[in-house]
This record gives structure tokens, sequence and C-alpha cells, in this order.
């Protein structure tokens, strides 16, 4: 009996995959820890079973100040996920020549896993061909017709990522009504920070509020990349705030310096270029 119930419940369950974007500058421990506290959360409502997370470190063509070589950011987060069985890193977003929209990203991650969805069952040449199909259909308009059965992708994001959402030229509307509406955000909640305020002042948030999984870190942990990069400047000890092979990385590299952080600056961000011109 016991067997039935937990394949009824597996068969009743969406499988869930975390996407997570971000400048990853460095990767620090609260990064692996918000796929941690999602799973748990979505999980506990009995109606998701989270079977991967991605972490999509952005280009270099995003421009933000003080952001390091993707090859290097790359490589942190490949080292910081070695000992996770179910978190992965991908490149595809980071090898883009130029900016790429995190819809457009999200898009391409979906994409990815209704194309592997669809091969395991496919011989390889009818797989090439829906592969190229949905590669061909990846940067027009949304194409999220989600069956029953099929995986779901939701983007992973903290407070901050959220209530970027409301800053004038940084995202486009239609953007967020598709990431929101049509994939679905959990976003870790940090002290502070009024997430729920947020979704309720803003009718685009508010119009999708059950795609939106607002979760509490209650064991607060305000470590960030910006504070991790100070302390490096300074040569202060950044041990436990993001794993030993990150920091061995760092060092060996002798990454973040007074120089680096100064990269970009003056150079606008590339979405407030794209979107304000």
């Amino acid at each position: 009996v016991f067997h039935g119930l937990a394949a009824w419940s597996q068969m009743n369950t969406t499988r869930v995959v975390l996407l997570a974007c971000g400048s990853f500058n460095p990767i620090t421990n609260m990064h692996l820890r918000m796929f941690e506290l999602a799973r748990d959360h979505l999980e506990d409502t009995g109606q998701y079973r989270v079977v991967k997370g991605i972490i999509s470190p952005v280009g270099d063509g995003y421009n933000k100040k003080g952001l390091i070589e993707a090859s290097h950011r790359l490589e942190m987060a490949r080292l910081a996920t070695e000992t996770s069985d179910w978190i992965t890193v991908d490149s595809w977003e980071s090898l883009q020549p130029e900016w790429v929209e995190t819809c457009k990203v999200v898009r391409h991650h979906y994409n990815e896993l209704l194309t592997s969805e669809q091969s395991k069952d496919d011989v390889d040449t009818v797989k090439f061909a829906k592969k190229r199909r949905v590669e061909e259909n990846s940067f027009e308009g949304s194409s999220h017709h989600r069956k029953r059965g099929d995986p779901q992708l939701m983007l992973l994001c903290g407070a901050d990522v959220l209530e970027s959402f409301g800053v004038p030229n940084l995202w486009k509307p239609e953007d967020i009504a598709e990431i929101v509406g049509d994939y679905g955000v959990v976003c870790i909640t940090r002290s502070g920070s009024d997430s729920l305020k947020f979704v309720h002042q803003s009718d685009a948030l508010w119009k999708h509020r059950k795609n939106i999984h607002l979760v509490t870190e209650w064991v607060t942990n305000e470590i960030s990349a910006t504070h991790v990069r100070r302390a490096l400047r300074r040569g202060r000890s950044v041990r436990y705030l993001l794993p030993d092979s990150v920091l061995y990385y760092i060092q060996q590299h002798e990454l973040y310096s007074s120089e680096s952080e100064q990269k970009n600056a003056g150079v606008i961000l590339a979405p407030l270029q794209r979107y304000t011109s």
C-alpha cells in the first residue's frame, strides 16, 4: 500500500527545475542555500518535486561594475556545485556575445528541458529535428504550452531581483509577465525586505501571485557577493562565506582587487542601455 501511495503521489506532483540567473561574482554559500531552501519549500506543499537546479551566470556583456570575466565566474560556480547531486552550472548564457534578457534565458532552458523530455523515447534523427525546431523558435515569442506531466521551470531569485522588477527600464513589462505568468518565480526573502508588500503593490505581480512562491529564510544569512569582494579587496578572510574550493581558486588567480572593482565603471548597464534607447 505504501509503495502504491508513493507512486501515486509522484504521479500527482509536478517536476520542477529551478533556474538561477545572476552575476555570481563570486558565487557564495548563500547562492547555494537558496536552492536548498526553494526545494524544501516547494516539496513541502506536496504539489512539486524538484528534480534539478541550474546556475546560469550572466555574460560579460551585462556591463555591471566590478563584473569579472565569465570564464572565472563559471569555473567558480562549477567548483561550488561539485558536491551537489542536483545543482548544475550552465554556460549557454555566459557564452553569448551580447547580454541576453533573462526572459530569453528562461525560454532557452525550458526548450532544452522539453527537448530532453521528448528525446527520451525518440530515435536520434527525430530528436535532432525537434531540437533544431525548438532552437529556431527559442528567440521568437513565448512558445510556452505545458502539457500535463511536463516538467515546470521556475526562476529562482532573491528579494532584490523581485523588487528590481519595479526599476524603470531594467525589465520589459512583457518579459516580467512572461516569466511570472508562464513559468513562475521562487523568491527567497531576506530580512529587511517586504516582498509580499511589493507583490501587493504591483498590479503585474499581483495578477500572477499564485505563480510567485515567497520563501522566508529564518536562519538569516546576509552574505552578499558585494561584501565578499569588499573583504577580499581589503585582505580580510572570507572563509566559510564561500566553498573552500572557490576561495582557493580566487587566491590562485588573484581575483577581486581595487582594479577589478573599477571594471565597467561609468558604463551603462546593458538593460538600461537597451531599453532607454
